[in-house]
């Protein structure tokens, strides 16, 4: 973002989807689920135990519940085996087991399954936040929402010689940085037997740390893998481990022999958290948002747990890993009340809050809330958006703001506010028939400043722009209409900063205003009760940029700004006087250091970019702070409901990560998880701009400002306080150097092999591929670039490639790319074939505004930049039957529809979209000669696509699978028996995909694909 403008050997059991005694592995959501009043059940069978009634020999289900956190008198099992009768409510009474849990055994008969919910017998539910559980069979955990497949009481057979007998070992295993709620060790004595999947079940012995004692016998050693029950696995980067007998440690990777007991000096902690405070409950139709204060720990606070009485449900409890609950769905006209307790890794409990209320509205008369699309987001090139400057639907609100005339703008007739949604739905057939499945939108919410149409001056995070909306075309429409079309919606999202003027509901700062004879120009009169929302025009001063509520000649009450209406001395471009406080500012004192940074950039790539102002119109949120976060988090949780696909994540850099991975990642994967399900939490898209503008690996040296750095969890504890844990992260990363940072193989392949990629140390956050970025101005340069990178981000196929964007093009140039159309397509053949997710910026398919400028902010008119509106080539009708694929188009359209890179981008669509390798595959160079050239595969259950390519020159494979290979651009068909095939060099921009076993000619001949 610039706003500028005043702006290997590898065990199948980790590698394949394992299923559990013939039943597909159900993992349910792995955060903590929503507790709500469990729905009436179907009709329930009049048996107690519904499967007892069969008793016939067949499968069984051991189901283990954990209690320390919901500390109910009596656990209930209410359940039905798949296809059969629910238990009469409230279930079956569950049985003591060991410390913290309870368990029933139930028969299944020939049920695979069981769908499950646990009560206490007087009301209180926990049902999976609505979903139910959905178990299988064998010993079960269901621990704070989270599934498993163990015995937590140490059932299960250790293989090997009698116990007792013999030598034994004692393995320590570490879950501090996995983030698991269960460990399995997976194991054999040497010269012995594994045990069965998944291994047998650790203790817990202290925090952060399981236990399992095993009798070896003859042996000296074992080989081990780990995993959490739920498929994911540690196996030693597929090495596995071999532990010696005695005591050893694993952690992070690392075998300590002749260990030291871990937990040996440890003091149990018996100590509860700090009751949480600041308990506050907002309404808003029939949702509710409930924030607090963080609760202190000596060992840290694990989650919350909050309980909602009030209306016909009854009592809910809901586990929460953030200081922000938003709770929707509920009823209406009802009042209801909350209180909190804190929970802390040892299962302390703290006391219960005091209790926070709120009365609900009425339900809103806004469309039901959509649903991702939950798909593979490497499948979905994207296709970027400005878009209050794409194409207008609707022209009652355009808005052309403050600037409107001194831009030049109004000259052209040219608001800033112009495009929409409404125009962005008319045409989604137009992004469609180019054969994009993915929009990236910039930010919708409400924004305020002088020139604020691109999105990124965020004043009220909660609601959307009206200048972006329209009757029967509101943003909830445009989600639902692309998710119809089979297309995605990223949505641009900012955690940094804010307005100038703040954010609503947070903090808006007063500045000093006085309407006399010099200032009554811009200094609105105030009008109670009248509110900007950017589109409204406000009677009195006939603007819709109102300004009325932001000044005062009166000092606030508790004003902090230093010299308030005290004259400086200066004088304005006009020649008036200016005062102290006038204009907000980092530096005045005028902004709550608790809320906003009070300092300005000094050093781009030094601490302080993530902890000052990057622009004088852009207020620094304190990230850190426990308030900012909430607001911040409950803001998003609304448009992930409404069921956007992915966000594309502004200025993470100017954030710490530590931040990131604590806070705002973990609230997005438990929000998406809550609302849409495990599989739409997995495929949710979050991509960060970590803008670095050089050409080395590291930027400048520096980790800590690295694209590929945000896209690994921690590897040390920090303090529990986010602030010195974002100063003791920077320090430490930055002297571990770019020498030794993680690394990984997860976009290679292993020879000609793809291997499930190990995503146990991913943080959550994919990034754009700034190198690759700053190198498209030749396509050889950003291939070989992007290439010496991959290997330090958790997996590079993940990255979004882009040659420009609304901020910049190659090499940091402020123009829009003009390279000559044959660079463009050599450009966006390697993006579509080489890994990554290939992105166009809006009308770069006929070179729009080639060589111009890309923002000027309101020194030029829009019309003369890289932001000029696009709706002018659009005008006219297109219908599309599928990707790719126009059926008509008449105007204006159909001349754009006739360039030449339309035709190229067209077919790069759709011959990625018939080739999975080049969507997901690992790529690998060896053996293979050429500038632009490599081969990819990817491999899942009955898929195996493998393809050679080469951009532009010639290329030769060797060592390659024999077989039939046909080529996806012309055609032509080879059969390779000495593992060999070469290919001629196609010409610039041109392309050949060899694809083993493949269709043959994708598409048809045109400029440049031929």
């Amino acid at each position: 973002m610039r706003h500028t403008g005043r702006t290997r050997r590898t065990r199948r059991i980790e590698r394949i989807r394992i299923r559990w005694f013939g039943r597909p592995l159900t993992v349910a959501v792995a955060v903590a689920a929503v507790l709500s009043a469990v729905p009436a059940p179907p009709a329930a069978s009049p048996a107690a135990d519904p499967a007892a009634a069969a008793a016939e020999p067949g499968n069984t289900a051991t189901v283990f519940y954990y209690t320390q956190t919901k500390n109910w008198d009596r656990y209930n099992l209410h359940y039905a085996p798949d296809g059969g009768s629910w238990t009469e409510v409230p279930g079956v009474a569950m049985e003591a087991a060991c410390t913290d849990w309870v368990k029933r055994t139930v028969p299944l008969g020939s049920a695979e399954g069981l769908r499950a919910t646990f009560n206490n017998g007087s009301g209180t539910w926990d049902n999976n936040g609505g979903e139910n559980y959905a178990l299988g069979t064998g010993a079960l955990t269901v621990k704070d929402g989270v599934v498993a497949h163990s015995d937590p009481c140490a059932g299960g057979q250790d293989p090997g010689p009698t116990p007792g007998d013999g030598n034994r070992a004692t393995v320590y295993y570490s879950t501090r940085t996995l983030g698991w709620t269960t460990a399995n060790i997976h194991y054999r004595p040497a010269g012995g037997s594994w045990t069965a999947v998944p291994g047998v079940g650790m203790r817990a012995a202290c925090a952060g740390w399981w236990k399992k004692d095993v009798d070896l016998g003859a042996a000296t050693s074992l080989t081990a893998a780990f995993n959490n029950g739920n498929g994911v696995w540690d196996n030693n980067k597929g090495a596995d481990y071999t532990l010696p007998a005695g005591v050893t440690t694993v952690a992070d990777n690392t075998v300590t022999a002749d260990a030291d007991d871990p937990c040996a000096e440890e003091v149990p902690d018996t100590a509860a958290p700090t009751v949480p405070a600041g308990v506050s409950a907002r309404a808003d139709g029939v949702s509710v948002v409930l924030t607090w204060e963080p609760s202190t720990d000596d060992t840290g606070v694990a989650k919350y747990q909050v309980t909602r009485s009030g209306g016909t449900g009854g009592e809910v409890v809901s586990d929460v890993g953030s200081t922000v609950f938003s709770d929707t769905g509920l009823e209406e006209r009802t009042t209801y009340t909350y209180t909190v307790r804190a929970t802390d890794a040892a299962g302390n409990v703290s006391a219960a809050s005091a209790a926070a209320i709120a009365t609900t509205g009425t339900r809103p008369p806004a469309p039901a809330a959509g649903r991702p699309l939950a798909t593979d987001p490497r499948k979905d090139p994207i296709y970027f958006v400005l878009t209050a400057r794409f194409n207008d639907g609707d022209a009652t609100n355009n808005r052309g703001g403050s600037q409107h005339e001194k831009s030049g703008n109004a000259a052209n007739d040219d608001p800033m506010f112009r495009g929409d949604f409404k125009g962005l739905v008319n045409k989604l057939d137009y992004i469609k028939g180019l054969g994009f499945s993915a929009v990236w939108i910039t930010p919708v919410v409400l924004n305020r400043s002088d020139y604020d149409y691109h999105g990124y001056h965020g004043y009220d995070f909660y609601k959307v722009d009206p200048r972006l909306e329209s009757a029967g075309a509101s943003y909830q429409d445009l989600i639902d209409a692309a998710h119809a079309k089979g297309m995605k919606i990223y949505q641009d999202v900012v955690y940094n900063h804010s307005s100038r003027w703040g954010a609503r509901g947070l903090f808006t700062p007063t500045v000093y205003g006085v309407r006399d004879s010099q200032w009554s120009w811009y200094y609105d009169e105030k009008q109670p009760g009248f509110e900007y929302d950017g589109l409204t025009v406000e009677p009195k001063s006939g603007k819709s940029y109102y300004n009325g509520d932001l000044w005062s000649t009166a000092e606030p009450t508790g004003n902090t700004c230093v010299n308030w209406g005290r004259p400086t001395g200066a004088k304005s471009p006009e020649g008036y006087t200016l005062y102290d406080c006038q204009w907000p500012s980092p530096t005045s004192g005028m902004f709550p250091k608790a809320l906003y940074h009070n300092c300005w950039i000094g050093n781009w790539e030094g601490e302080d970019s993530r902890s000052c102002w990057l622009h004088e119109d852009l207020a620094d949120f304190n990230t850190e702070n426990p308030q900012v976060q909430n607001y911040l988090i409950g803001a998003y949780d609304k448009y992930i409901d409404m069921g956007v696909d992915g966000f594309r994540v502004d200025t993470a850099v100017h954030i710490p990560r530590t931040t990131w991975n604590r806070r705002f990642l973990p609230a997005i994967q438990e929000r998406v998880a809550q609302q849409h399900g495990a599989e739409a939490a997995k495929n949710f898209f979050v991509f960060g701009e970590v803008a670095a503008f050089v050409n080395d690996k590291w930027n400048r040296g520096s980790v800590n400002h690295s694209a590929q750095f945000y896209t690994w969890k921690e590897r040390k504890e920090y303090s529990a306080d986010d602030a010195k844990a974002a100063l003791e992260m920077y320090e430490y990363e930055q002297q571990q150097g770019t020498g030794n940072q993680p690394t990984s193989a997860n976009a290679f392949l292993e020879g000609n092999s793809y291997h499930v990629p190990d995503h146990s140390r991913f943080s959550g956050m994919n990034v754009i591929d700034m190198r690759m970025h700053m190198n498209f101005g030749d396509a050889s340069n950003a291939f070989h670039n992007g290439k010496d990178s991959d290997d330090s981000y958790n997996d590079a196929t993940y990255n979004v490639v882009y040659v420009d964007s609304h901020d910049y093009g190659p090499n940091k140039s402020s123009e829009r790319f003009s390279g000559g159309t044959d660079a463009w397509a050599e450009n966006m053949s390697l993006m579509w074939t080489f890994r990554g997710i290939p992105t166009l910026y809006y009308g770069s398919e006929i070179e729009f505004q080639k060589g111009r400028k890309i923002d000027c902010g309101p020194t030029c008119p829009l019309a003369t930049t890289g932001r000029a509106y696009y709706g002018d080539h659009l005008a006219g009708d297109v219908t599309d039957s599928d990707f790719s694929r126009v059926d008509s188009a008449t105007g204006a359209v159909a001349t754009t529809l006739a360039q030449p890179l339309v035709k190229h981008v067209q077919r790069l669509n759709q011959i990625r979209r018939a080739v999975p390798a080049l969507q997901m595959g690992q790529y690998s160079t060896d053996g293979v000669t050429g500038d632009m050239a490599f081969k990819r595969r990817y491999t899942d259950g009955g898929t195996d696509s493998f393809a050679l390519v080469t951009v532009s020159g010639g290329a030769a494979y060797d060592g390659i699978p024999n077989g039939t290979y046909r080529d996806a651009v012309t055609g032509d068909t080879r059969t390779v028996t000495d593992g060999r095939l070469t290919v001629a060099a196609p010409g610039k921009g041109n392309l050949r995909v060899y694809v083993l076993n493949g269709p043959g000619k994708i598409g048809a001949d045109g400029p440049y694909l031929k």
